[in-house]
């Protein structure tokens, strides 16, 4: 089941990237230095890399997950038009590729976020289905939260379009997807979120 809900969303974010001008494909994504094509050659990047070659890569970086993950999203950026990106991405739909310890529930968490950062960005009309986030929010563990260094104290996540709350303290409400990208520690577009503490979350 999860599966499929994978191979949905990567095929409806192909969709939406397909329409995409090339402004758009310049803007800044909420992935702190990362455009669209940055953030698509991410998320594909365990589709077009051997194993081999990802630890070669990361031997490259000295060990540094993130220094790797940066520079061949980079890279690849800079090597693949906007148009073999998505096709990597929609010709992937079903690949059955699993981040580490993070299975199934993982890699939809993991493609879900980085499509919110492009079209959330973007200010984009696209809500992901419910069921997905679902799956999400309800497998996501303090030890995952804590990973991404979203500065939560004192605050409790409500959605209003989902009954899902996370934390205690002051309420910061909002669309679940929002909520889903404060815990991941992003800064939202203003008017997104609602309660005094949303100014910590959104972008001035």
């Amino acid at each position: 089941m999860i599966q499929d809900l994978i191979a949905a969303e990567r095929r409806e974010l192909a969709a939406v990237l397909d329409g995409l001008s090339p402004a758009e494909w310049a803007t800044p994504t909420l992935c702190a230095g990362w455009r669209a094509p940055e953030v698509v050659a991410h998320l594909t990047m365990p589709f077009r890399m051997s194993t081999g070659r990802f630890a070669r890569e990361l031997l490259k970086s000295a060990g540094r997950f993130n220094h790797m993950a940066d520079r061949v999203a980079r890279r690849d950026a800079a090597e693949l038009s906007p148009e073999a990106l998505v096709a990597s991405l929609r010709d992937n739909a079903e690949h059955l590729w699993r981040p580490p310890g993070g299975g199934a529930e993982g890699a939809l968490s993991h493609d879900v976020i980085h499509g919110l950062d492009i079209t959330t960005a973007l200010s984009l009309d696209r809500s992901v289905p419910r069921e997905r986030l679902e799956v999400i929010l309800d497998g996501l563990k303090p030890k995952q939260v804590r990973y991404f260094g979203a500065d939560l104290a004192g605050v409790s996540l409500r959605a209003d379009d989902l009954d899902w709350s996370y934390g205690t303290g002051s309420p910061l409400t909002g669309a679940a997807q929002d909520l889903l990208l404060v815990l991941c520690n992003r800064r939202l577009p203003s008017g997104r979120l609602r309660g005094e503490p949303s100014s910590r979350f959104t972008t001035v």
